[in-house]
């Protein structure tokens, strides 16, 4: 064990009668007197914090798994005198593409913000890339669980009396899988928009970019935010309330197609709104399908917010070109046929490996484990259907999984956290709005004040869905 500041580390730990974390390959770090703002978009599941002078100590761990060439690192966070008893695990997020387990820059801010609030907090890399397969899936999360829960008993004496995971988008998915796989890991799970569907998610995401392509015309940024204001205004009233946010977008149909040719604002000019636009957004909403209409996955939420699914590049002569996701991959080329069979490889190698949509939360259950789950339903990356999709299958298994694994759908609310819509948090909702657990959801009484939560009540009846028709 490497001990960084040995003479201060020893007398503050003698001084709290804490013996040392007793881990072979361990360092161990103390730090005092941190201070951070760190905002909500950051902190996920949470509400924005003000981090003073915190004082903790830093057990980092190296490993690696018998037979594999993965290194794993993990993290474990340990207030000094204001632990709550309690552990939390923090997963990866939406920076990166989604491909980050763990240990990036926005998850230690996410991890100073738990230790401020008294929680023993833990994370890890999982080997650091994708490239290590199962582990980042599914088994170094376990680990870290185990590794979080040792340190803490020997640091404080005792393991703590519950542990919580917390994480959106990859994270969202990492929370799902723990309780899918470890149901033991943690007793309470904040796993909100997660990527559950990952084989399906990352071809469908192509999709609007391999239209674009057949068409071999391709729309500016301007078109699609301008498609985006006309199907919230569309939509907007359909929930009582002209606020800038659909609530129920299952009611919101809007046809693109009827706008074309009208004069959009761009930049310091006006345009005319292209087809290729118009069918770009339909066909982002409408998800991939077959040459004979059979729909391969759903699209994204209808209010969505387009530019953040289709990147173009308006050269001043006045052509568009599309900016690829992923340089290595041609789609111009890419037929429909060869599409579809692109996407049904995805899921059947990918599928067992890291989808995580497995509907057996019985052992889960057993053990005392609870689910809370948001996803917003202005998501442009992962279609909240999948969430919802998922949720209602659990129910078809067990009548009474809202007793332990509620659904919260976030009216006007982008990936994991976004200016606008609304956000749920430990401090509240956004524009002081109630969200409701599914199949239940937000009714403004007709009389009230618009932005206050009393003029909302939770609802069941006259419930329209229809984003889990696939």
């Amino acid at each position: 064990m490497k001990i960084r500041y040995p003479s201060l580390q020893k007398q503050v730990l003698q001084g709290l009668s804490i013996p040392y974390p007793a881990l072979p390959g361990a360092s161990v770090d103390f730090l005092t007197d941190v201070s951070a703002y760190i905002p909500e978009s950051v902190y996920t599941n949470h509400g924005r914090l003000n981090v003073t002078d915190a004082s903790f100590c830093v057990v980092s761990l190296a490993y690696t798994h018998t037979n594999q060439t993965d290194f794993v690192n993990v993290q474990v966070w340990l207030p000094i005198d204001t632990w709550n008893e309690r552990m939390m695990g923090l997963g990866g997020g939406r920076e990166g593409g989604g491909f980050n387990c763990g240990l990036y820059p926005d998850n230690i801010m996410a991890m100073l913000g738990a230790v401020a609030e008294g929680y023993a907090a833990v994370s890890t890399d999982c080997g650091h890339t994708m490239e290590q397969d199962v582990g980042f899936a599914s088994v170094s999360l376990n680990d870290a669980a185990i590794m979080g829960r040792s340190v803490a008993e020997s640091f404080y004496g005792m393991q703590p009396r519950y542990s919580y995971w917390s994480g959106c988008s990859q994270g969202g998915r990492q929370g799902m899988m723990l309780a899918q796989r470890y149901p033991a890991a943690y007793d309470g799970i904040a796993g909100s928009s997660p990527a559950i569907n990952w084989a399906e998610i990352l071809v469908s995401g192509f999709w609007t970019q391999y239209v674009m392509n057949q068409l071999d015309s391709y729309p500016q940024s301007c078109e699609l935010d301008y498609l985006t204001r006309m199907t919230v205004r569309y939509c907007d009233g359909m929930d009582g309330v002209g606020d800038g946010i659909v609530s129920n977008i299952d009611s919101c149909h809007f046809n693109t197609l009827g706008l074309i040719g009208m004069h959009v604002p761009c930049g310091n000019k006006t345009v005319r709104l292209s087809k290729s636009a118009a069918i770009m957004a339909t066909a982002a909403w409408q998800g991939p399908f077959t040459r004979n209409g059979v729909h391969l996955w759903m699209g994204v939420d209808v209010v969505s917010n387009l530019t953040s699914i289709w990147s173009s590049q308006f050269s001043p002569d006045g052509t568009c070109t599309g900016l690829p996701k992923e340089p290595n991959f041609d789609l111009e080329s890419v037929t429909h046929d060869e599409y579809v069979r692109i996407f049904h490889e995805s899921v059947k190698e990918y599928k067992s490996l890291i989808g995580t949509d497995n509907t057996d939360l019985s052992e889960f259950r057993q053990h005392g484990g609870k689910i809370l789950t948001f996803h917003g339903l202005a998501d442009p990356m992962i279609p909240s259907g999948g969430t919802l999709r998922y949720h209602e299958a659990v129910a078809r298994k067990d009548p009474d999984v809202r007793s332990f694994y509620r659904l919260f759908e976030a009216p006007g609310l982008g990936h994991c956290w976004s200016p606008s819509g609304l956000y749920p948090s430990t401090i509240g909702v956004k524009q002081d709005r109630i969200l409701c657990p599914y199949p239940q959801r937000a009714v403004y009484d007709g009389h009230g004040e618009s932005s206050s939560m009393d003029s909302y009540f939770c609802s069941a009846e006259d419930l329209a869905f229809h984003r889990n028709d696939l």
